[in-house]
């Protein structure tokens, strides 16, 4: 029996981790014997430099790519990565595009602000259809012109506003089934469940600068690479990875996480 617990204990540390989860090593537990021989994780050369992120434990290629605003394809891409799923601890891995300038290193951008209704009030009912209301319409620019005008994704009552510390963006709630609808124009990054505490999830890449991401979900009704539009509905809300019916809804900055409440249309 002994060896039977013990065999099942050694299968549970692998069978549980998450697709993508680095492996935590610890590198020096190998004895002072044996670590002159063990090779250094890859991309040491350019750890530190801007451009580069070095893998934490816990770390997925998934949240690597929603903390620095980029695709996990892309990433897995430019690092020459065979598995994505295999990253190590201490790994260097480059997060921006080759021959591109750090995205932390671009100008910034600025949002027109719009009033934010008050912590306890409730979202007013507005059709299902993506398009913004009469109510002027927050617009994100960037440096070259580029502006985008977000929509509420789905109609439901404001649950968790943002905290940085704790939300990182904002609750809404709904039925179980309702349309879960696309932002703003963008392309698909993510659509599946492999990021431990956001359920069924999708991300939507807009520009250089925004991502925005929709978790929870019952049902996912995109893949990834597939261009959407405005209003176009991607999911359907549930209660994933959760305990009720909600949109968890985030609006990311080059990967920081901002208040989606300044880029929505006040409703």
């Amino acid at each position: 029996m002994a060896a039977g617990l013990s065999l099942l204990a050694a299968c549970s540390t692998t069978s549980l981790d998450e697709p993508g989860r680095a492996p935590v090593t610890d590198r020096s537990s190998r004895g002072a014997a044996t670590s002159a021989a063990v090779t250094p994780p890859p991309g040491q050369e350019n750890a530190g430099k801007p451009g580069y992120y070095t893998v934490r434990p816990g770390d997925t290629l998934t949240r690597i790519g929603l903390e620095q605003g980029q695709s996990p394809r892309d990433l897995a891409r430019w690092n020459a990565l065979e598995n994505p799923n295999l990253i190590e601890v201490g790994q260097v891995l480059r997060v921006v595009p080759p021959g591109k300038e750090p995205a932390a290193a671009s100008p910034g951008v600025t949002v027109t602000p719009v009033p934010v209704p008050a912590a306890d009030s409730r979202v007013k009912p507005r059709a299902l259809n993506g398009k913004a209301s009469d109510a002027a319409k927050p617009v994100a620019s960037q440096p070259d012109g580029e502006e985008l005008s977000f929509a509420w994704p789905v109609n439901g009552a404001l649950l968790e506003r943002f905290d940085e510390a704790r939300n990182k963006g904002v609750d809404i709630a709904g039925k179980a089934g309702d349309p879960v609808l696309a932002a703003a124009d963008g392309r698909v990054v993510y659509a599946g469940a492999g990021l431990r505490g956001y359920g069924n999830l999708v991300i939507l890449k807009h520009n250089n600068t925004y991502l925005t991401a929709y978790a929870h979900n019952q049902a996912l009704l995109v893949k990834e690479d597939q261009t959407v539009r405005q209003g176009q509905k991607i999911a359907e809300m549930g209660s994933s990875d959760t305990d009720r019916v909600k949109l968890h809804f985030e609006v990311r900055r080059q990967g920081k996480p901002v208040d989606p409440l300044k880029f929505l249309p006040s409703r």
